[in-house]
């Protein structure tokens, strides 16, 4: 799909149009969903531009992500598609601009572009050129990002509650170790995926900012992004500090699984021992010898069981004071 954004000669927002031929000398932005190869060849005509295709979009080298060609800078940056989803999903964007009008180029559709529209209508943003359409998408991508940093830091915090938390003195039995590790996880991963957009749009914007200044571009655009690398930095040291805590997390979600293995294995040994004694008394008086003495008492059999749970209740008592149990 084509749309071809117009800023209107008065008043605020963008006009929104499908199809090529709707490009003219008041369009600043071009935005291509999942383009064809006709609306890919029409744009080309129109700005003299060449669009790269999907796979090219997804080499990672730098100098395949962030050139110039033909007078026309081409950015390409990883952005996180949808920050609320189970598992957040990311995707390339590829942002082109030339003779100052945007371009972009995706095959999903983040949340930040419709929200970008959404403020430049309500007048919150201004779009009166490509660059400012540019850096303005650059800046909604990065309040996702800090929004989904957000949530991860909360979800910690719950896992971490859930794990340690402790009533009455004791830890709680009401929590399944497993359910954590992958809750953890899946934190972690999302994390993962917003350092992975955090650095891929760091690097597009200090490309941007050298070829703004290169042309002599204006001194608000490069304001602007200056503090979206400032905001940019931040994010990056909360995702570490983030990154450190996941780790530790599953890590400390790991030695309690093995606690509790051991502790199971250690009730086995124990009932083990304990039940040695008895089952040692019971053997001697299970063989079918003639002359047994023990055979003709009359209390032997009684004198038997209370001698099998006397000879259990030794060791029990040995390993409750030892600690063991």
């Amino acid at each position: 799909m084509l749309t071809v954004y117009d800023k209107p000669a008065n008043g605020t927002g963008l006009n929104g149009r499908e199809g090529a031929q709707n490009i003219g000398t008041a369009t600043v932005w071009i935005d291509l969903i999942n383009p064809s190869i006709e609306e890919d060849d029409a744009v080309e005509a129109a700005l003299g531009i060449s669009i790269p295709t999907r796979a090219e979009m997804r080499e990672i080298e730098s100098s395949s992500r962030l050139y110039v060609e033909n007078g026309a800078t081409y950015m390409t940056a990883f952005v996180i598609s949808d920050i609320g989803a189970h598992f957040p999903q990311t995707s390339t964007v590829t942002f082109i601009l030339a003779k100052h009008r945007l371009v972009t180029v995706r095959y999903a559709e983040p949340k930040a572009f419709s929200l970008f529209l959404s403020r430049v209508n309500k007048g919150m943003s201004s779009c009166s050129a490509g660059e400012e359409v540019l850096i303005g998408l650059v800046e909604t991508l990065i309040s996702d990002t800090a929004d989904l940093i957000e949530r991860v830091q909360d979800q910690v915090e719950k896992l971490t509650a859930q794990l340690f938390q402790v009533k009455g003195g004791q830890v709680t039995r009401d929590r399944r170790l497993d359910v954590v590790l992958r809750a953890t996880g899946k934190e972690g991963d999302k994390v993962a995926s917003a350092q992975e957009g955090s650095l891929s749009l760091e690097r597009l914007l200090n490309f941007f900012r050298d070829t703004v200044r290169h042309n002599g571009g204006d001194a608000q655009i490069m304001e602007r992004s200056g503090a979206a690398l400032t905001d940019i930095a931040s994010l990056n040291d909360h995702m570490g500090f983030l990154t450190d805590r996941t780790s530790f997390l599953l890590q400390a979600t790991l030695g309690m699984i093995n606690i509790e293995q051991n502790q199971v294995i250690k009730l086995f040994s124990v009932m083990a021992v304990m039940l040695m004694p008895p089952t040692l008394v019971a053997s001697i008086y299970g063989m079918n010898f003639r002359h047994m003495p023990e055979l003709d008492w009359a209390w032997g059999y009684p004198a038997a069981l209370v001698l099998m749970v006397v000879s259990a209740a030794i060791p029990f008592v040995y390993f409750r004071r030892k600690g063991w149990l």
